[in-house]
């Protein structure tokens, strides 16, 4: 095969997906709703598919606008930050709870999606959402995705 096409065939943009696929990426997005608190990894969700871990994670990306481990990422935060609203739990337990085995990454993407440590969070949240309804407290209080967050050193 000459250079000139082969340089045609791999500069193409990922071609997007069909519905059949489209299927199998909501069957995982789905099963991420349901399973966040699991140890999930993309190799188990893509064998749940039948599909390739790159490949699942190149797809869903271009069907969902984020990676797989981002989308499960933001399912965990919200139910963290719903467990911490309620301040019976510490930040340690809710990370644990949720599906986070490591509390230096459960801490680090908490404060990129919702601008604020859990810990901080925790303390204040309470008093933030006191006497709303939870489904409203939930709608208010959802996280932000892609590190949109203001956080204080940027504001």
């Amino acid at each position: 095969m000459r250079r000139g096409n082969f340089a045609q065939v791999t500069s193409r943009p990922a071609a997007a997906p069909n519905l059949q696929e489209l299927a199998k990426l909501r069957r995982v997005r789905d099963r991420m709703d349901r399973e966040y608190a699991r140890p999930l990894d993309v190799e188990a969700l893509a064998r749940g598919v039948d599909m390739s871990a790159g490949h699942l994670s190149r797809q869903f990306k271009l069907a969902y606008g984020e990676s797989p481990y981002s989308y499960l990422m933001t399912r965990r935060i919200e139910r963290a930050m719903a467990l911490l609203r309620r301040g019976d739990l510490s930040v340690t337990e809710v990370c644990f709870e949720v599906g986070c085995s490591s509390l230096g990454t459960f801490s680090t993407r908490f404060t990129e999606l919702v601008g604020v440590p859990p810990s901080v969070y925790r303390r204040d949240a309470a008093q933030a959402t006191e006497g709303m309804p939870s489904c409203l407290a939930k709608q208010v209080t959802r996280p932000v995705r892609n590190r949109e967050a203001p956080t204080a050193s940027r504001t």
